[in-house]
């Protein structure tokens, strides 16, 4: 029996984090480690379609799931507006990534974030659908009606996170046809990526799995304790790795008011955004729009450098060209 060939999504080749054409650069700012916020704010279709579940098989054909769709609706209607509380607190901007519909559901939220300078980020119109079971007509009409509807609120997006990460296969090429920057789906690095599309190139922004509250306290049950630290440990060793070798990194932290705006929950993440900001000296604090501008700044064709050793397996030291000053 022949042996198959591993089929290729086409977009990037493999490259490893040491050796690129960033190595060793640093943000506007000085720094190694760039972090932003990407805070979902979603709205989901009453008893039908897709939406996170705090309590599986509650959905009836004669109650329309109200205990989980009043629990979804909770983020846009009190914990989002604490964590806006929580964000001015520390000084922190954020990246909404925002599905259409709620420009119209819950108006007051996004008007609030567009009054701080957030950045917009078109998030599909709505999680009750995955981008990814659409056909490409039909996934272009979506694209075109959230970016038309975000853009009555803020400035185009440049950016795009589709709902549930979920992309059809023509998904970079129509955002890049419908002048999107960058995207956020793919998660597979700790710096961006350029990606090809039919008509050019589109960056991935990084954008995490891990530190994102839906998998790991919904799915895997850690509690806010335990994320909190997550976030906390995520950026010191991440300030640890930029120091010693290859681009400038990424932290992103993804958040869904429904469920880090809890006050039991939000108590633990004032304390994981205090930390954060205590280093705010050593980070980038930005958006992931800016970051994307950034990268593209920084990544500008010329030969990537010698990759230096990741570090002294010895001392476990930097080399001194990579400590950021």
């Amino acid at each position: 029996m022949a042996l198959r060939t591993l089929r290729s999504h086409n977009r990037f080749e493999y490259s490893p984090i040491v050796g690129r054409r960033a190595e060793g650069k640093c943000w506007p700012n000085g720094s190694r480690v760039a972090f932003y916020i990407g805070l979902n704010l979603e709205h989901f279709s009453f008893g039908e379609g897709l939406g996170g579940q705090l309590v599986p098989g509650a959905n009836t054909p004669n109650s329309g799931d109200v205990l989980n769709y009043s629990w979804r609706e909770y983020g846009n209607r009190v914990g989002g507006f604490r964590l806006l509380e929580a964000l001015d607190a520390v000084e922190m901007p954020c990246s909404v990534l925002l599905n259409g519909s709620v420009v119209e559901h819950a108006p007051a939220l996004v008007e609030a974030h567009v009054a701080r300078g957030d950045e917009i980020v078109g998030h599909g119109w709505t999680n009750s659908e995955k981008q990814g079971d659409m056909d490409e007509e039909t996934e272009r009409e979506m694209i075109a009606r959230t970016t038309s509807t975000l853009e009555t609120v803020s400035t185009r997006p440049t950016g795009w996170l589709g709902p549930w990460i979920s992309q059809t296969h023509a998904t970079p090429d129509l955002l890049q046809e419908a002048g999107y920057e960058y995207l956020l789906d793919w998660c597979h690095d700790d710096a961006p990526v350029y990606m090809k599309t039919r008509n050019g190139t589109i960056l991935s922004v990084p954008y995490p799995q891990e530190l994102n509250d839906i998998p790991t306290i919904m799915v895997r049950r850690a509690s806010a304790q335990e994320f909190a630290q997550m976030i906390i440990d995520q950026l010191d060793e991440m300030l640890h790795q930029a120091a010693h070798s290859g681009p400038p990194l990424v932290l992103g932290l993804a958040l869904h008011p429904y469920i880090i705006g809890q006050p039991f929950r939000l108590r633990h993440l004032r304390r994981a955004l205090d930390h954060v900001a205590r280093r705010r000296s050593k980070l980038w604090i930005t958006t992931a729009g800016a970051i994307a501008k950034a990268y593209r700044a920084l990544d500008d064709g010329s030969p990537p450098p010698p990759a230096p050793p990741y570090y002294d397996s010895v001392s476990r030291t930097p080399p001194a060209s990579l400590v950021a000053s």
